[in-house]
Formats: structure tokens, sequence, C-alpha cells
């Protein structure tokens, strides 16, 4: 039997054509008219509009719109599948992978080439998506990421080429499978998957990317706005002196999540000198072992809502 898919359209590349200006959101879904009778031969699907917007115009109000549609629908369908832009395509799987517990696929995907491109991806994707959302062997993987044949896990996953068709890709993971022309395979599943309760987000959460010789003042101006800050240091999380000096300052007051810049490994407690992971986790700072910058300020917008600063640290 078809599976029931519901596919949700947000905008982004898949959704656009060139024009005099450049490429801009076209009205007309002519990538899913493209995939039509493709889809038809094996899902029946239903299709709801979000929103037609480039990615960098997608906000946390947005997304919490789409958390509820999904929610408003997930007993209907079988699988849901999400066409998005790429650039913060990541940042919205993680979001949706951390408050969203169901055993039921949930796939994004997205285009890097507009509709009217000589060899646009928008169509092959979403068909593929389609492929993973309606297979068995994509049921309990958490949310997932579907392009160019090849199928990551929402937490994992990342933007890594500014133009190429194989932008995305789990740096020090790999794919969790493919869709290949007879089947969608997997290879492995995720180890685990940690889902928190939402309620809603505080959107008052600044990114602090530090630099050879940061004088902190940056920092210490977003830490007197914000309600909290992720700051992205260099290798295991080490940081400026100058700057840990007033990140250290603030830590006991309010969340300071620490990330690294570096694709591959972990933010650990190995160096003891001023600014170093160990000196900073000593003195409140939160360690953010495995995720991206962009990931650590969407998991602290949720958590900031529901949970205190000590719950905050044992979540990450």
């Amino acid at each position: 039997m078809k599976k029931n898919i519901l596919i949700l359209t947000t905008g982004g590349t898949i959704e656009m054509k060139k024009a005099r200006n450049g490429v801009i959101p076209d009205v007309n879904d002519r990538v899913l008219e493209k995939s039509f009778e493709y889809l038809n031969s094996f899902i029946n699907y239903d299709h709801i509009e979000i929103c037609n917007l480039p990615s960098p115009h997608i906000d946390m109000k947005i997304l919490d719109s789409l958390h509820k549609k999904i929610l408003e629908n997930l007993d209907k369908y079988d699988g849901i599948v999400i066409t998005h832009g790429t650039d913060v395509l990541e940042d919205t799987a993680y979001f949706l992978n951390i408050t969203i517990s169901t055993q039921k696929p949930i796939v994004l995907t997205a285009a890097m080439r507009s509709m009217d491109e000589v060899g646009s991806d928008g169509p092959r994707n979403l068909i593929s998506a389609c492929r993973v959302a309606a297979s068995e062997e994509a049921k309990g993987n958490g949310v997932l990421v579907v392009t160019n044949d090849e199928i990551h896990y929402g937490e994992d996953v990342n933007k890594t080429y500014t133009s190429n068709v194989a932008t995305f890709d789990s740096p020090g993971f790999g794919p969790l499978g493919l869709v290949d022309d007879d089947a969608v395979i997997f290879y492995r599943k995720p180890v685990e998957r940690n889902t928190y309760k939402y309620v809603g987000f505080h959107d008052k959460v600044a990114i602090i990317k530090s630099r050879i010789g940061d004088d902190g003042l940056l920092a210490k101006y977003a830490l007197e706005k914000y309600n909290g800050i992720v700051v992205e240091g260099f290798g295991r999380g080490n940081i400026p002196p100058k700057l840990a000096k007033v990140i250290k300052e603030y830590s006991r007051k309010k969340p300071i999540i620490l990330t690294t810049r570096c694709f591959k490994g972990r933010v650990l407690d190995v160096y003891g000198y001023e600014g170093g992971g160990k000196d900073l986790k000593e003195a409140g700072v939160i360690l953010a072992p495995h995720l991206t910058t962009q990931k650590a300020a969407i998991k602290l917008m949720i958590l900031l809502k529901s949970y205190s600063t000590e719950e905050i640290r044992r979540m990450f």
C-alpha cells in the first residue's frame, strides 16, 4: 500500500527562479509540479505551505509555527517531508530533532540550484526525501536530511560548501545511508537521541566567535544584554585570556555555552591555563562537547524557557 506523506514547504532555493536581479522566490511551486507525476506513483501526499522564504529569513517564530503544524498532522500521516533553504536547514533539522519525539520519519530536503538552472537538484531531492519518508527503514532514526541521494542525521549534519550540490555532510560521522535507484539503504543508526520539553524559546541568545587577541569587549556587551551566550572557542574550546576574564566574571550569573570552531572532535576540559577548557569549566562555563555553535544556540534558546541553569548544564 502507498504511504501517506505530508509535504510542508518553507521556501529556499528549491522554490526559486532566476530573475534580472538575481535568484528570487517563485510563487508557483513549480518544483512540486515537476515531481507530482512521479510522487503519485509511489505515495499519497498532501501539501501545506508554511511560508515561501529564503532560509536567512527564517526565524524562531517560523520554526515554532512549523513545529505546531507537524504536531497537528503527525497522527494523520506515515511521514513528513519539509522543503527548506540550505543556509539554515541544519538549524531547523536540529530544532525539530530535539523537540519532537516520534518514531515516524521527518525528512528535510533542499536544493542548491534554482528550479530553472541546468542540472537543478530540487525535483530529485524532493523525490528522494519522499522515498525515505515512505520507507520502513527510516522509522526511529530521528529527524533526517536527504539531499544528493545521501541520508544524514539532523544532529550531525552541516552545510559545508557554498555552492556544490554535495554541500551537506556529517563531519566525523558520515551519512546514515543513501537513496539508490532500487532501495533506501541505512548503514547505521544514531546511537542516542535526546528530546526536551518545548514550550517556546528565549530569543535573547548571542553567539560570540573568538579571535586571536580577543579583548572580550563584545562578549561583555552581549552578556549584559542577552539571557545567555554561546562562545565559539579554538580547538578543545580554549579562548584568549582577556576574553576568558570577561566570561568567568559572568559565568555564575547566566548560562555561557562553550563550543569549538573545529568540525571534528569534542570540546573537553583538558587545558588548565587561563582561558583553557578546564579553566573555564571550573569557573562555571558549560561545555557543549560535540555540538556546532549554531546548534548549541538553538538548544540554549529552547532550554532557557523551561529549565534552570543547573539543569541546562546537565543537558549539555
